[in-house]
């Protein structure tokens, strides 16, 4: 839980410096030098022999999915939406996850699906108004972009909670070398380089969103979703909303309504405490030693 939370707050500087920064730039560039600063980070931690060839394809594909197509999704739907409208249709993101995770365990838990239903409501509340007129467009792109990420996090709780003979760190490389094998190839392809230019504030922010954003921060969120049931994993999900509208009110001036702000986090944070209530522990969860 605690990596959940450590990341929430470090991701919800990045929807921000994105939508503030970056947005001159290539997004095919954007994704790529994101994920290559972040795959780098790992190559000296990684693994490279006695790793079985399914488990590497695993995670390869995971990665991919999760934060490669996912990250294409996402850069692109800043040309249509507004950064709290963004925040906004992440509110699915839990039902997906918990859903996903189900159907790869082979089982359903309804009581999941109540707790994850009540954050996606906090959600809701805090920005139910102001949204722009024409947004279908942007909306589509978000909810593949959640599906993506809701469908890798939870492949890799499952994945890796069966293969706990490996340290984390050591496989986490091949997650990194997944997403760069996607966006290397759309931005060769799809990549306009006459955008590129970079300034050097703007490759500032590059690199903390690659090193730190993207290479610490997916390893640890990957790393707290198998020590999590997949309930709480879905709600922590939708922490990021309140956490990123602060992150946008606080630093960039944008006028939000406080009170549903208010409201909607305590709403998230009921759903946590009615979750921690109602569900047990999962027994599968793979306890790691090392930290």
């Amino acid at each position: 839980m605690l990596y959940l939370i450590i990341v929430t707050i470090l991701w919800a500087f990045s929807f921000s410096l994105i939508g503030e920064y970056l947005m001159g730039l290539d997004k095919y560039f954007l994704v790529f030098i994101r994920i290559a600063l972040a795959a780098a980070l790992f190559v000296p931690f990684t693994r490279f022999r006695s790793v079985p060839l399914t488990l590497q394809l695993q995670l390869l594909l995971i990665g991919s999915v999760q934060i490669g197509i996912m990250y294409l999704l996402l850069y692109h739907s800043y040309s249509f939406l507004s950064v709290p409208e963004i925040l906004l249709f992440t509110i699915f993101t839990p039902f997906y996850v918990t859903l996903i995770y189900d159907i790869l365990a082979k089982r359903f838990r309804f009581l999941y699906l109540i707790s994850a239903a009540i954050a996606v409501f906090g959600a809701f509340i805090i920005r139910y108004d102001n949204v722009s007129g024409e947004f279908l467009t942007g909306f589509l792109l978000i909810q593949a972009a959640n599906i993506c990420f809701a469908a890798g996090q939870s492949a890799y709780k499952y994945v890796v909670e069966k293969r706990c003979e490996f340290k984390q760190e050591e496989i986490f490389g091949y997650f990194h070398f997944g997403a760069l094998i996607v966006t290397s190839l759309a931005f060769l392809t799809f990549g306009d380089f006459g955008k590129i230019d970079a300034s050097l504030s703007e490759w500032f922010i590059l690199i903390w969103l690659g090193l730190a954003a993207s290479g610490v921060g997916y390893f640890l969120w990957n790393k707290g979703a198998t020590m999590v049931d997949a309930g709480v994993l879905g709600i922590m999900n939708n922490a990021l909303i309140p956490a990123g509208l602060i992150v946008n009110i606080t630093i960039w001036g944008k006028v939000e309504n406080y009170m549903t702000l208010a409201i909607g986090t305590a709403v998230i944070l009921f759903s946590l405490w009615l979750h921690a209530k109602l569900m047990k522990k999962d027994k599968s969860i793979c306890q790691d030693k090392t930290y």
